[in-house]
């Protein structure tokens, strides 16, 4: 065996049998890192049992918060909110030895590397209009009509910044100068909850829902930046897409329901690197 860089997202642990599916995951090699792209629960406790779970099994973890770990709701104990939830999810994972999107990026040496792993936490800012419509405000009300609007809309509070929008350009432009700032010689493996552009996101069922799904200020980093892989979730439709000669991997669980009808079952983790 040869280790591998392998990823994961929307483990959603509060539903029993996704649990039981956590419970079951453990490296094929001892060198095996794993990444985890968000969404693996809403309360904090849950959280801290998944990845401390993993973090005791793969050589490296590296987590991205995804919008499930960012709500507030009234039957989480942790008042948190905004970006005092997440800064709380950032200690709580370096206190298990989990890397986040605030630490020094981990370097891949591994079968398929040199790499550098870039998690990143970017949230989205509604430029994913739904069919139709040239403005948020319209883009929101084509969405109320027809009744698909994500939860984030009542649960996901940008506390103390004024907007969701706000939020997530001022992460998209603190990131951007980060990613200028690695060395240029080395391949990156690009870490987002959100797909970085919307092209993903043409598959959706309810197309309206895409307007939750990332922003179009990261529609060019795939080139901008030298990536090998874009690694996602979210959407929870996962597979293997090419944009630019890039591969975009779509890592996720999902709900029960949802990969109990798939005909591979629910396919947990995906391996990154080295290519397949």
């Amino acid at each position: 065996m040869t280790p591998r860089l392998l990823a994961t997202s929307d483990l959603h642990v509060g539903h029993r049998d996704n649990r039981a599916i956590v419970e079951e995951l453990h490296p094929r090699d001892e060198g095996d890192w794993l990444i985890v792209a968000g969404d693996v629960g809403e309360q904090v406790e849950d959280i801290e049992w998944a990845l401390g779970l993993l973090a005791g099994r793969f050589a490296s973890v590296i987590w991205v918060p995804g919008n499930h770990e960012l709500w507030t709701s009234r039957k989480d104990p942790d008042p948190l909110r905004g970006v005092a939830r997440y800064e709380h999810l950032v200690t709580l994972c370096r206190r298990l030895g989990v890397h986040t999107p605030e630490d020094e990026y981990p370097r891949w040496q591994g079968p398929g590397g040199p790499a550098l792993v870039v998690p990143m936490f970017l949230l989205y800012d509604y430029t994913f209009r739904a069919p139709g419509t040239h403005t948020t405000q319209e883009s929101l009300a084509y969405a109320r009509g027809t009744g698909v609007v994500c939860s984030d809309e009542f649960l996901l509070d940008p506390d103390p910044y004024p907007s969701r929008e706000e939020w997530c350009r001022g992460r998209v432009a603190s990131t951007s100068r980060r990613l200028a700032a690695c060395d240029p010689a080395l391949p990156l493996v690009l870490v987002n909850h959100w797909p970085l552009s919307r092209e993903p996101t043409r598959v959706l069922r309810y197309p309206e829902f895409a307007q939750w799904c990332g922003t179009e200020l990261t529609a060019d980093w795939h080139t901008r930046f030298r990536t090998a892989v874009s690694v996602y979730g979210h959407l929870h439709i996962p597979r293997t897409t090419w944009q630019d000669g890039v591969r975009f991997e779509e890592v996720s669980l999902g709900y029960p329901r949802e990969w109990r009808a798939r005909p591979r079952g629910p396919v947990v983790p995906r391996c990154i690197l080295p290519a397949r």
